[in-house]
């Protein structure tokens, strides 16, 4: 179906006025999706915290009015020029970051930045015409990182779409198109732990019990959950953790209790609140000689990392990650199929949040 046959679709939306002030629920306009667009029905969204940091635009640059949302899953209602790969009636999940196909990251095994889509939160309007998609009475409504699911409908990048399973129950499956897939990834796909490993996991948030998961399916024996929320282990044991080390329960920097709770360090660290302290603890209480740490916590804008040359020297390895390593159109189907063949049971464990 090509954008010269459908019309503009108005329906309700929540719409952010101004920076922390409640969202209103609003009549939008969505016009139809342009070449290399597609125009989705949100069936179900979810609330991640980045929603919530960018609403509250505490040391952001504001954007509004806004359309927040990006954890979702709908039904492709039209597509526009030139989109090959999704249809109407299509299942499918928006992403705050795409795949293109053409650049050198998504043509590379190692990487999914494609430079096309890659998330940028600066930008409220389409990208192949710099216009918005939403309006009320004539007026733009900003887009919020190229999906703004907080809308029944709603226009996307058809790289950023990735077709689904249409036996998946969306109301499941949307938590993967951020939180989910960036713990899991960061774990199964970059810090890599082998059976029998030690874990220690950072901030027990929802990413970082999607990293949990992602060591327990991987076979690690010791999962080490860290927190200052003590009452975050209960739950966190579902998703693999075996041990809990709360920071303020000790007098000593929390790399050297983990440390010595460990002969020395953990096989692999995932650090998942974007602390600047955690990221340093992660990187300092893996193993010298083979220890890999993963930063996947977002960092305030003016944090410096800073660590001894010598923990580098001694063979400890720091990386980063970005969405867990996942290609949305690649990878986030096979994500898909294997939670409904029960590989992972993360999904389900959410019912108890």
């Amino acid at each position: 179906m090509s954008n010269t046959t459908v019309q503009v679709i108005k329906c309700r939306a929540a719409v952010a006025w101004e920076a922390g002030k409640p969202l209103v629920m609003e009549e939008v306009e969505v016009a139809p999706p342009q070449a290399g667009e597609v125009r989705l029905k949100i069936l179900f969204t979810s609330l991640c915290h980045t929603d919530v940091y960018f609403w509250e635009a505490k040391g952001q640059t504001p954007l509004f009015p806004r359309i927040f949302g990006h954890e979702a899953g709908g039904i492709v209602e039209s597509v526009g020029e030139g989109v090959t790969h999704l249809k109407p009636g299509d299942h499918a999940l928006p992403v705050f970051t795409g795949e293109c196909g053409d650049c050198p990251h998504c043509k590379s095994e190692e990487s999914n930045m494609c430079d096309l889509l890659r998330i940028n939160t600066d930008r409220g309007v389409m990208i192949n015409d710099n216009q918005s998609r939403f309006s009320i009475k004539g007026q733009p409504i900003h887009h919020f990182v190229g999906t703004s699911t907080f809308s029944e409908y709603t226009v996307v990048h058809a790289g950023c779409v990735a077709k689904i399973n249409p036996d998946a129950p969306l109301d499941k499956v949307c938590i993967l198109s951020c939180g989910i897939c960036t713990g899991l990834g960061a774990t199964i796909n970059v810090a890599k732990p082998k059976p029998g490993s030690s874990v220690a996991i950072f901030g027990l948030g929802a990413v970082g019990l999607a990293a949990a998961e992602g060591a327990r399916i991987s076979g690690a024996s010791r999962i080490i959950g860290v927190d200052l929320v003590s009452s975050r282990f209960e739950l966190a044991k579902k998703f693999g953790v075996n041990e809990f080390v709360n920071p303020k329960d000790h007098d000593k920097p929390v790399q050297q209790v983990i440390a010595e709770m460990t002969n020395g360090g953990v096989d692999r660290a995932v650090e998942c609140t974007g602390s600047i302290q955690a990221m340093i603890s992660a990187f300092e209480c893996v193993h010298d000689g083979w220890g890999v740490a993963v930063l996947v916590g977002v960092p305030n804008k003016d944090d410096a990392f800073k660590t001894h040359p010598m923990n580098l020297l001694n063979e400890r390895t720091l990386k980063g990650t970005f969405y867990g390593n996942y290609k949305p159109r690649t990878d986030l189907p096979n994500v898909v199929e294997k939670y409904m063949k029960g590989v992972s049971l993360f999904i389900l464990n959410c019912a108890s949040f």
